[in-house]
């Protein structure tokens, strides 16, 4: 439990740079309700007020927290949300994050992975990732290919390049805990191809057995096969309608310390991967707005922004 504790604070001192004037809200849910006490008992040890509530678990990434959560959470300083599902892709998060709240959620976090990404030199971490957004900022069209399969074309013009650092010191600063990635939203409606995901896969909650295959036309996954992991994802997507299947983000992972282990939270960041999510795209520069958010890791890409390849077969070139 030390170590839980030690990783707490890590999470409360350095990550959200909480000050002794400032007021904390820890939201959990049962799954996660350890590691909500740990990061409140941290909360206290460097804030002036820190407050834990615990809501019914989300059944969906992205689904909304109830409404007098949502309204709290505008009010204070700064919000730690370890919960079984995201509250990343929310209104109540986004409206947060406006008001000026520093945020991070750690979505299906263990305690494993807690203690030993917390670790990690978060500002090595955050110069990665701002370079790999400054790179997909001045991009306009990302090819993906694996040897599994993938290969895929996607339209990132204008869109915003982002960098989830794990430091988050200023107003409306936001990141998953642990953090890590560059990442952006593809255009709406002009992506194509292959995606072969073989590492893990959000709401399949384990190592991937068999690969999952996504078809992609005009921007949403048009066919997705494999075995139980694909039947699992489509029993997700099917009850929310098709913008379920709108290819939302691109992520490549630049967390040192983080490993495949099944949990995408942590799989997403693992250097030399790349991640996919299909769902909600609002949070993150795009136009779609729906109650999930959906992300797939890649394993061992090639990545080529324009005519510059960033990845090769899992390794960053020229980094």
């Amino acid at each position: 439990m030390d170590r839980m504790r030690t990783a707490a604070l890590i999470a409360a001192r350095d990550c959200m740079a909480i000050k002794q004037d400032e007021n904390v809200l820890v939201i959990t849910d049962e799954p996660l309700r350890k590691i909500g006490y740990a990061l409140w008992e941290a909360s206290k040890q460097v804030a002036a007020e820190a407050i834990i509530t615990e809501i019914i678990p989300r059944r969906s990434n992205g689904e909304e927290p109830p409404l007098p959560v949502a309204e709290l959470m505008k009010i204070v300083d700064v919000i730690l949300i370890p919960t079984s599902m995201s509250l990343s892709h929310t209104d109540a998060r986004r409206e947060a994050s406006d008001k000026g709240v520093r945020i991070a959620t750690l979505p299906g976090i263990t305690e494993e992975t807690m203690i030993r990404t917390l670790s990690a030199d978060y500002y090595k971490i955050a110069e990665r990732s701002r370079k790999i957004a400054h790179i997909l900022h001045d991009g306009s069209i990302v090819r993906i290919t694996s040897n599994r399969g993938t290969d895929v074309a996607l339209s990132i013009d204008g869109r915003v390049g982002l960098a989830d650092t794990g430091l988050n010191h200023n107003p409306g600063d936001f990141s998953n805990l642990p953090a890590g990635e560059g990442y952006i939203s593809p255009v709406e409606g002009k992506s194509v191809g292959v995606i072969v995901f073989d590492g893990s896969m959000a709401g399949v909650g384990k190592l991937l057995d068999e690969i999952i295959k996504v078809e992609v036309i005009d921007g949403f996954a048009s066919r997705i096969d494999g075995a139980e992991g694909a039947k699992k994802l489509l029993s997700i997507m099917k009850p929310l309608g098709k913008l379920a299947f709108n290819l939302a983000e691109l992520g490549i992972g630049t967390n040192d310390k983080a490993r495949i282990t099944g949990n995408v939270l942590e799989d997403e960041k693992a250097i030399g991967t790349v991640h996919m999510a299909f769902g909600d795209n609002k949070s993150m520069g795009g136009f779609v707005q729906v109650a999930s958010h959906l992300d797939g890791v890649i394993m061992n890409p090639s990545v080529y922004v324009d005519d510059e390849l960033i990845l090769k077969g899992g390794r960053f070139v020229n980094f």
